[in-house]
């Protein structure tokens, strides 16, 4: 079921993006500084959608990444302080007499 969810929600993008190139004819003049070329207006809009899904993945990575180091060094810190409260614990009291 998952399964079928996915195809039909991806032939749906395909159908739109279809439509949408169909909705947007022609072709506008692309620079990219160093190259120039002309493109339809359809495939610069769809490229610039995917360059901001890719930077917000690349975006969402990098903070991940960041958690995961925190997590990492907060775990760490974790087991010193827990050895050294075993440690405190195993001493015997200093006024037990």
């Amino acid at each position: 079921m998952h399964r079928v969810f996915w195809l039909l929600l991806l032939f749906l993008i395909l159908v739109l993006a279809v439509l949408f190139a169909a909705i947007n004819p022609g072709l506008i003049d692309l620079d990219l500084g160093l190259y120039e070329t002309r493109v339809q207006k359809s495939l610069a809009l769809t490229l610039a959608f995917a360059a901001g899904w890719l930077f917000g993945l690349l975006s969402l990575a990098l903070v991940l990444l960041r958690m995961w180091l925190e997590r990492r060094r907060l775990r760490k810190a974790l087991r010193l302080a827990e050895a050294e409260v075993h440690t405190l614990r195993s001493l015997p009291a200093p006024h037990a007499d």
